[in-house]
């Protein structure tokens, strides 16, 4: 699936597809699965007895062999009995609409090669993201708004910064567009008050005159059409943008319903409805972040770890409700997870943490044809993925098969290589994560 011309029109993919658009929530630094979404019952009964196994430590310096029982209670909720942590009350009320992958695996252990391995298909950097695969293969709805939009924690970016939503060798229009926590959301939308109106349509009349004449003499430029196309595209959302990010238009019930009232989920809340407010407006995926090693929690996890949740919490669960009362949800996947989970013994006994693990851990995901439940197994321990592993290339393969698209077939040509998202890797489409 080649492209010659560029640009973000709608296309058709090869396939029937179940999912239109995604919102994805990523948890950067890597929630602790069995704390959260994977009990482990043995955990608390051997809780500071030595480690019986082989742990692979990121830390070796603060590393200790002790097991850290959860200090958490577990209930299971909805029709197929999903466990989940007295620290995520909210996503308790969406498990009917949720699939919990407990077996999730990538094998590498910094957070960057990981974020890579989630994000874009190899731990490696450089490589596009997968919005803009995503948006390069499918383009957007709107051509009013960007196709593809990232959200910014106010604390700071995540580990790798921007590149987290890179187009990598992919043209530069199918980068991801930041929009900010904070007023101006789209930095440098407006023109200053002594260019508005007739002098800006004039400046830009010229300006798109004289960008095509340049473009007529160097065809096969990519870089410059995308320059171009980002050009119009930016005067096109001088009101569509101000439009969609304008929460004011959104009743009190939803702003309660996001948490937008309360002073722990107003931030997040607000980027979660402004999510739900751009896929409403034919941007074909927006990806949440928060900030640099929010959830990496190597001391202090019993204070950390609460705290994290109350700010994500109730408004991850809000979109969901609020995607299915809407009729979004069946097209629309949405995706809460990190690029790692935790160990189940003790890092640094002054102050007890967990140490990184991606031999097994959990994410979940909801609507765009995907099933609810739970999906794989860790073992006794909550260490390996045991059972139904789902490889972060899995993961892309199923994904792409339900916009439509198989993984092999989406291409770009680079260097005069076919380059794909799964790269070679041995990726299957995942049958038991579909409904």
């Amino acid at each position: 699936m080649g492209t010659h011309g560029f640009d973000l029109k709608p296309k058709t993919p090869p396939i029937a597809p179940r999912a239109t658009a995604m919102i994805s929530m990523f948890m950067q630094g890597g929630p602790s699965q069995i704390d959260l979404l994977d009990p482990k019952p043995l955990l608390n009964k051997m809780h500071l007895q030595k480690f019986p196994g082989k742990i692979k430590y990121d830390n070796a310096a603060q590393a200790s062999s002790k097991i850290f029982g959860s200090p958490w209670k577990f209930k299971k909720y909805g029709e197929h009995g999903t466990d989940v942590s007295e620290l995520l009350p909210h996503f308790s009320t969406i498990t009917d609409d949720a699939l919990v992958i407990r077996s999730m695996h990538t094998g590498v252990n910094n957070h960057g090669q990981s974020i890579h391995a989630m994000n874009g298909g190899r731990p490696l950097k450089g490589r596009p993201a997968l919005g803009s695969w995503l948006t390069y293969a499918l383009g957007a709805e709107s051509q009013s708004l960007p196709a593809y939009i990232a959200m910014t924690d106010p604390q700071g970016l995540p580990v790798e910064g921007v590149l987290n939503w890179s187009n990598g060798w992919l043209p530069s229009l199918f980068q991801g567009t930041v929009i900010r926590p904070v007023e101006p959301r789209i930095l440098n939308l407006q023109p200053p008050p002594h260019l508005d109106g007739e002098i800006q349509e004039n400046y830009l009349g010229l300006l798109a005159s004289l960008n095509k004449r340049h473009a007529q003499r160097r065809t096969g430029e990519h870089e410059l059409q995308a320059r171009i196309a980002n050009y119009e595209l930016a005067e096109r959302m001088q009101f569509a943008a101000d439009e969609a990010t304008d929460l004011s238009r959104e009743s009190k019930t939803m702003h309660e319903m996001y948490g937008i009232n309360e002073p722990e989920t107003k931030e997040f809340g607000e980027r979660c409805l402004i999510a739900r407010r751009l896929i409403e407006r034919g941007v074909r995926f927006v990806q949440l972040f928060t900030k640099n090693q929010y959830w990496d929690h190597h001391g202090a996890i019993a204070k950390g770890l609460p705290a994290s949740c109350r700010k994500i919490d109730k408004p991850a669960a809000a979109l969901v409700k609020d995607l299915k009362q809407r009729g979004l949800l069946d097209t629309t996947v949405v995706h809460w997870g990190g690029e790692m989970g935790r160990l189940p013994v003790i890092q640094n006994e002054a102050n007890i943490g967990r140490d990184h693990n991606t031999d097994g851990f959990s994410m979940w995901v909801a609507g765009g044809g995907f099933r609810a439940g739970i999906y794989g197994a860790t073992d006794e321990f909550g260490h390996h993925a045991v059972s139904d592993t789902v490889n972060h290339f899995d993961y892309h393969a199923t994904l792409l098969h339900l916009f439509g698209i198989d993984a092999e077939q989406l291409t770009y040509e680079q260097n005069g290589r076919e380059q794909t998202l799964i790269d070679g890797q041995p990726a299957k489409v995942i049958e038991g994560l579909l409904a």
